[in-house]
This record gives structure tokens, C-alpha cells and sequence, in this order.
């Protein structure tokens, strides 16, 4: 979902550069494809910081639960 979202941002942003320009002032142009830009930016690296933290956790759960498997001699 968050590469749809990403792709979204990313179309909006473009319509933004390209037909904005007939009928908004170029200032409020810049910032909203800034805004656009960024937010497609988000929605293209949160997905990966996501599958990092979800990696890290499963791997400490494993580690959690082969260290409770081993009896304690």
C-alpha cells in the first residue's frame, strides 16, 4: 500500500510541475511538489525501515526461544 501511496504522490507531484504552472503562482507550485515529492519519498523508504524492524524482531524471537529451548546444564 505504501508504494501505491508512493506512486500516487509521485503522479500528483508531476501534475503539479507540469499543469500547475496555468493556474497557481509558481511559489505555491514549488511547495506543493515539494510536498508531494517528499511524501512519495516516505512512502518508498518507510516500507524498508518497516521490513528491517520486522527482520530484527523475528530474530531476536528466535533467538528468545532456542535459548529457552536449551535446558541450563
Amino acid at each position: 500500500m505504501f508504494y501505491l501511496a508512493g506512486v500516487i504522490n509521485a503522479f500528483l507531484g508531476l501534475y503539479v510541475v507540469f499543469e500547475g504552472r496555468a493556474f497557481l503562482p509558481p511559489d505555491t507550485v514549488r511547495w506543493l511538489a515539494l510536498f508531494f515529492f517528499a511524501f512519495a519519498a516516505v512512502d518508498f523508504w518507510f516500507p524498508k525501515v518497516l521490513k528491517k524492524k520486522w527482520l530484527e524482531a523475528q530474530t531476536q524471537v528466535a533467538a528468545d526461544r532456542e535459548k529457552q529451548a536449551k535446558p541450563d546444564s
